[in-house]
């Protein structure tokens, strides 16, 4: 059965598995721009913590712009132990960008431009714009989400509330 997100109302394909809470994290190597230069990320580079993955087509879109920085106003207060990836396909450049011209500081950010393959181990690959569909996922430290939610509209944001429930539940705070 083949999946759909709507953009303003406009079905577009969605490719990969529908991953749920209980399933074991796909591992992913991203690059990432960093003051010493572009480096990979994989999931290995987070052992230990728990993770909240934050998906959205573009920051430089005004709903992803405020998802990304009410996620890092929200995870300003939590420990080290949590810790914050935003991923897109937008370049490692525009997404160092985006973060200094918002003072966004614990957040990291990774872009999947080159291959897209985090798109399509999470199901949040649309094909024909070559952009990733908005989802949150919580990873625990051994590497199970244990919280997803595939957005299905791009224009909407995702439960905040809900998804900053799951991060307390997960790192027993």
């Amino acid at each position: 059965m083949s999946r759909t997100v709507t953009m303003k109302g406009t079905p577009l394909p969605v490719e990969g598995p529908e991953l749920k809470p209980g399933d074991a994290a796909p591992d992913f190597c991203l690059h990432r721009a960093t003051p010493e230069g572009l480096r990979d990320v994989t999931l290995a580079d987070f052992a230990g913590k728990t993770l909240v993955l934050s998906v959205v087509p573009s920051l430089d879109t005004s709903v992803c712009a405020t998802m990304t920085k009410r996620i890092a106003d929200e995870f300003l207060t939590l420990p080290d132990s949590v810790e914050v990836l935003t991923v897109s396909t937008d370049l490692p450049f525009a997404q160092a960008r985006f973060c200094n011209d918002h003072a966004i500081t614990r957040t990291k950010t990774a872009s999947d431009h080159r291959d897209v393959s985090f798109g399509r181990a999470y199901g949040v690959l649309i094909p024909p714009l070559r952009i990733l569909a908005r989802a949150v996922f919580v990873v625990s430290p051994d590497r199970r989400i244990t919280h997803v939610e595939y957005v299905p509209e791009l224009a909407q944001e995702p439960n905040y509330e809900a998804l900053l429930d799951a991060v307390k539940q997960t790192a027993a705070l």
